[in-house]
């Protein structure tokens, strides 16, 4: 429907009301049935049994399931060949299995919440409508398509309309669109490109938007699902989200993990079927044996802790990132936000204060300092040609009506003035209102001697009214300049003394003396413009999504050097008429979107995460929501954004600072390495676990008693304590300092980086070859006489290499261990845990492990071989450093 089009008469007669009667009973049953009552429709909740399904069919979490399953088998072919069923592991892998569901339906089932909340705007307010003639207040949901609504200054827009009458009205729309200053609306315009923008409708006025001047009437001609507001929540509604860049990670890490361990367990099987068959020793038993060493394979490559980890790790992340003023709603945004190279910015409110300041001052012929104004009839016109009002709301000091005029109110005050008392001692005998064909404000007040005309509008209409040399004039007009190319809003003031009372407006705004004018801004936050340089150093492209015009928001985004060398602005208008190819094409070097929708907001996000890109939306208003939650990470001020806004976002900040998304943004990069850091340790745990049982399967077909060392329960012994405190107290390594200096992940790049695997391959090839030595020769000289003995060995030897090689899984560069080896206390406390837990079950577990006590002697033997590890370790990145600094240095 395009209202905005048509005249008032014919907005009139299409929806059949009389402008001076209104709706009878009888109208208003049948508008509701035609077009629906003024309510949003509320997205139906999904079921409990359906969240508990869709959490457990996380990629991640199959993958956990599938390992429970395999425990269970295992332990199930261990009770029929006579042995026991490990009760307290079974149980354990499906307790882990229940907190990560449990986890994902507490921290993302709040959705529906955001369509709650765009409903709750309307409690509780009743309209002032015309229905048969008389003039009555009905509560806002009852309100439909077709009553005539009267708006008057501190209304808020009850829904969607056509304007039938207007005096002086403006409208602050900066929820819906952006647009930081009031927009003055006419009633008497009629528009005719249909591709007129929501910000530039200046007949129509819009629900949930406020009347902050002037007064008017309406016909309303969109309620509920139909007004501009119903149609962000149902995008809101209907938006698919997609995958996390992590999720999608781990995603491809579990089929990796799966299909190798798969193919190594089936490896086995066929090798050992192949040498039974061939000796003739194909028996039902050893064909079980065989199976069984498989699946303890695959139970050893599967790192079934790993979703319970970032679980676990993300929980303790979000706790201290609350304690930085980001509020983390999604448990993988706070990984996801460190990802991130492109920022999509709302300005109103999230770049800028969303607070009209007046920053610049002209008068006595030359710009002074603001706080310092003493002109006295610049002051008395801020006071008395004025309807707004200030009050305090706790520390903060709220606008009543224009916010133009409260910040020429605020003014006063910093300069020690009282309005209060300006406006008590005046008597004021004649106002005449701004509009938009006279471009100013007049107002006449009595004073003992005679009469004073102040008057306050545009620079043009003001110096126009004022009898200026030419080379003053032009002075004034040079100043005027300088400010709007700083995006200032500008206002010039007048006055002059009468002996009599001005008999008209006309009279009035004659022999006006210039007096000067107020540049009035909506300040950028403080802390922005470093934030900003931080995110251009960590590689961090920023795009400016404003409902402002394009001349305010260049100056805005050239103040904050946003173009760089290639950058450009753009008008909404000008994307929305391209092609999907076209719009992927230029997108990339646009920095600025003048008058943006929430429409536009929406497909900027979906392109750019098309292209690869992982990108966070800032923004306050309902307008952001659409955005908020189709972007990777959503970004919302906690206290100067609307509920819906907060709801659809992932992240709330609690202080409304641009700089705590930097903060979040360190911080989320470093969860991210801290993610590689454990992965990489479980995943040289499995290689070693994998290649050592592979190897000895293999070597076993031809040595005679060459089996394995390790039992299944050793194994998911590793598993358990490998997969527990070691890793999860790397996932709580401290960060690094250079995190802000790298380029951000790629969305498309692996978890698992190419040097990570090299790394892996090493530490896993080297444990696996130092125990298969000790296994077969004994090289450490524990008790020969004792086969028990030389497998305990090498069991203890294995766990004591996994534990030093977590040491050196803290640093995922060619950096030395050494010089943070005591930043991560957690860390230490975990090692002494685990080392003296394997010292219990060595000394002391034979019954359910089957080792055998070692010597002390024995003990000082094998933990000197386990830091072999590490010394390996370190020699490799001796030798790596310089090469890399070459490598550098030619890059």
């Amino acid at each position: 429907m395009q209202e905005y089009l048509h005249s008032a008469e014919q907005t009139l007669h299409e929806f059949g009301t009389d402008v001076y009667t209104g709706l009878n009973k009888e109208q208003v049953a049948a508008s509701r049935a035609r077009y629906g009552v003024n309510d949003f429709t509320r997205a139906r909740r999904k079921s409990i049994w359906r969240r508990i399904w869709e959490a457990s069919t996380e990629p991640m979490l199959i993958l956990l399931f599938c390992a429970w399953l395999i425990t269970l088998a295992v332990n199930i072919v261990s009770v029929v060949q006579g042995g026991h069923f490990d009760w307290y592991e079974i149980a354990g892998i499906f307790v882990a299995i229940v907190i990560s569901v449990v986890l994902t339906i507490v921290m993302e089932g709040r959705s529906a919440k955001a369509f709650e909340e765009l409903n709750r705007i309307k409690d509780g307010v009743e309209i002032k409508v015309m229905r048969g003639g008389i003039v009555q207040y009905v509560p806002q949901s009852e309100l439909v398509v077709g009553d005539i609504v009267y708006l008057e200054t501190g209304n808020k827009v009850a829904a969607d309309g056509r304007l039938l009458e207007s005096q002086s009205l403006q409208c602050d729309e900066s929820s819906l669109t952006g647009e930081s200053a009031p927009v003055e609306k006419d009633a008497y315009v009629c528009l005719t490109d249909p591709e007129t923008p929501v910000a530039e409708r200046v007949n129509m006025a819009y629900a949930g938007c406020f009347v902050t001047g002037g007064s008017g009437r309406m016909i309303v001609t969109a309620v509920g699902d139909g007004t501009q507001f119903g149609q962000i929540a149902r995008e809101i509604q209907s938006a698919e989200t997609g995958h996390t860049p992590l999720q999608e990670k781990l995603a491809r890490l579990g089929k990796v993990i799966t299909a190798v361990g798969g193919v190594c367990a089936g490896l086995i099987f066929v090798l050992s079927l192949i040498f039974m068959i061939a000796r003739g020793e194909a028996s039902f038993e050893n064909i079980s044996e065989a199976f069984v060493s498989a699946i303890v394979l695959m139970v050893a490559a599967v790192p079934e802790g790993l979703p319970t980890i970032v679980a676990i790790s993300l929980s303790i992340n979000i706790a201290r990132m609350a304690r930085q003023n980001a509020l983390v709603k999604k448990m993988v945004a706070c990984e996801t936000v460190g990802c991130i190279n492109v920022i999509c910015s709302d300005k109103t409110g999230t770049l800028t204060e969303n607070r009209m300041t007046a920053t610049d001052v002209w008068t006595g012929g030359a710009f002074a300092e603001a706080d310092s104004l003493r002109d006295g009839a610049m002051l008395q016109n801020f006071c008395l040609n004025s309807t707004a009002d200030l009050y305090r709301d706790g520390e903060q000091t709220r606008f009543v009506g224009n916010p133009t005029e409260g910040a020429l109110l605020v003014l006063t005050a910093r300069c020690g003035v009282d309005y209060r008392r300006f406006r008590g001692e005046a008597s004021v005998v004649d106002v005449y209102p701004f509009s938009s064909d006279t471009k100013n404000m007049t107002t006449v007040v009595r004073r003992d001697e005679g009469y004073t005309v102040y008057s306050k509008g545009s620079p043009e209409k003001i110096l126009a009214l004022c009898g200026l040399s030419e080379p003053e004039r032009l002075r004034i007009e040079e100043g005027i300049v300088s400010l709007e190319e700083r995006a200032r809003r500008v206002l010039a003031f007048a006055h002059c003394e009468r002996e009599d009372r001005p008999a008209s407006r006309e009279d009035a705004e004659t022999r006006l003396v210039f007096d000067g004018f107020v540049g009035i801004a909506d300040p950028l936050r403080e802390q922005v413009y470093g934030a900003v340089e931080e995110c251009r150093r960590a590689g961090i492209e920023v795009k400016m999504l404003t409902g402002d015009n394009i001349v305010t928001a260049t100056a805005i985004a050239r103040e904050l050097d946003l173009f760089g060398k290639d950058g450009i602005a753009v008008e909404a208008s000008y994307l929305e008429s391209l092609s999907d190819e076209e719009f992927a094409k230029v997108l990339p070097s646009v920095r600025v979107i003048a008058r943006s929708t929430p429409i536009l907001k929406m497909r900027v996000v979906q392109a750019l995460k098309a292209a690869g890109n992982v990108v966070a939306v800032t923004g306050d208003g309902i307008n952001d929501a659409p955005a908020l939650k189709n972007a990777d990470v959503g970004i919302a001020m906690g206290i100067s954004g609307t509920e819906v806004s907060k709801e659809a976002a992932d992240i709330v900040l609690l202080n409304d600072s641009f700089s705590t998304i930097v903060t979040s943004v360190r911080w989320g990069r470093g969860i991210y390495e801290n993610f590689k850091r454990f992965i990489q340790f479980q995943l040289a745990v499995n290689v070693a676990a994998v290649l050592t049982v592979l190897l000895c399967t293999i070597i076993g077909q031809f040595v005679e008693g060459f089996e394995s060392p390790f039992t299944a329960l050793d194994l998911l012994w590793i598993n358990i304590i490998m997969d527990g405190p070691p890793a999860l107290t790397l996932g709580l390594e401290p960060m690094r300092g250079d995190l802000m200096r790298r380029k951000p992940t790629a969305r498309t790049e692996s978890i698992v980086s190419g040097s990570m695997l090299r790394r892996i391959a090493v530490a896993g090839t080297f444990m696996c070859a130092v125990c298969l030595l000790q296994y077969a020769f004994n090289f450490l000289g524990v008790d020969e006489t004792d086969p028990a003995a030389v497998k305990t060995s090498v069991f203890t030897l294995f766990v004591f290499f996994q534990l030093f090689n977590a040491f050196n899984c803290r640093e995922l560069g060619n950096d030395s261990i050494f010089p943070n080896l005591f930043k991560n206390r957690m860390m230490l406390v975990a090692f002494v845990i685990a080392f003296a837990l394997q010292v219990l079950i060595t000394q002391f577990g034979g019954a359910v492990f089957g080792t055998c006590p070692l010597g002390i002697l024995d003990w000082l033997k094998i933990v000197a071989a386990a830091l072999s590890v590490v010394a390996v370790e370190e020699i490799v990145k001796l030798i790596a450093r310089p090469v890399a600094k070459r490598r550098t240095a030619r890059s």
